[in-house]
């Protein structure tokens, strides 16, 4: 029988604890492989102290700290794996952020697993930063995005707006993990008006019941990008399953707002899968 593969992301100075207790919830669940990509910290200070100096040491030693952070990365990351009885392989790669190699990964893998709130955090502390905008935009299998206290979930929220992006989503993670068809699952419809309708209800019902057992269907009457965030900060042990973050450039802009805030209050993960 087949594994599914995956690719765990660490960038920066920080090990992404809650990406890895992912992997560990669903190590409890199923056997797969997870290939662990690890780009080195970027340590602007350093190299920018250094390059004013004739000598290339500083430099070097600056290099080779970012190297070690990586290596001891690796071996958390092995002994964990081994710990778990999770299949493994180490990528090769100990050199800082790079948009191709993690897009061509992404490419031959079933899923993306990295931590939004430690994502080369000591560069830039906003969440999503350039280079998680980067991994997102880039990605050609879904991602999930883990908080650093993740805990397991309960329930599913879908993020609907009747495109084929939110239902390119649903049908991701259907695919990915039908053992939680069972879970309590919501369709969230968001817009700011009186109407109770949603787009396509009829073949939405059908579809969405055919993949899960306990679904229901509602609609908010707000501004997704203004308080969504809000709404569902307050849920506890919700994973959101969202279409955001396409490379279609009107769709990206529109979107990523929603997204954006979700994963800076980083209380709960987000499956994001994008055409």
């Amino acid at each position: 029988m087949g594994m599914k593969q995956l690719v765990f992301i660490s960038a920066g100075k920080a090990f992404p604890e809650g990406a890895f207790a992912f992997l560990r919830f669903l190590r409890q669940q199923e056997s797969f492989h997870v290939k662990g990509l690890f780009f080195s910290p970027i340590d602007y200070d350093g190299m920018a102290a250094a390059s004013h100096l004739h000598s290339s040491a500083p430099y070097m030693r600056t290099k080779d700290k970012e190297r070690q952070t990586v290596a001891d990365h690796k071996t958390l990351f092995a002994r964990r794996c081994e710990e778990e009885n999770i299949h493994f392989q180490l990528h090769a790669n100990d050199e800082p952020w790079s948009k191709e190699l993690a897009a061509k990964e992404s490419r031959f893998a079933d899923l993306v697993i990295a931590g939004a709130e430690v994502f080369y955090a000591e560069i830039d502390a906003r969440e999503p930063n350039l280079f998680l905008h980067e991994a997102l935009r880039e990605a050609e299998c879904p991602i999930m995005l883990l908080p650093e206290d993740f805990t397991a979930f309960e329930q599913l929220y879908f993020a609907y707006d009747g495109s084929r992006e939110s239902l390119h989503a649903m049908k991701q993670f259907g695919y990915l993990f039908p053992q939680y068809s069972s879970l309590s699952s919501e369709v969230l419809y968001i817009k700011d008006e009186a109407s109770a309708n949603l787009p396509d209800p009829d073949l939405l019902k059908e579809y969405a019941g055919m993949h899960y057992d306990n679904i229901g269907f509602s609609k908010l009457h707000f501004k997704a990008g203004e308080f969504f965030a809000d709404w569902i900060a307050d849920k506890q042990k919700v994973l959101l399953i969202s279409g955001s973050f396409g490379r279609s450039s009107l769709s990206y802009m529109a979107k990523r707002s929603f997204a954006e805030k979700v994963i800076r209050e980083h209380k709960h993960p987000i499956f994001i899968a994008h055409l």
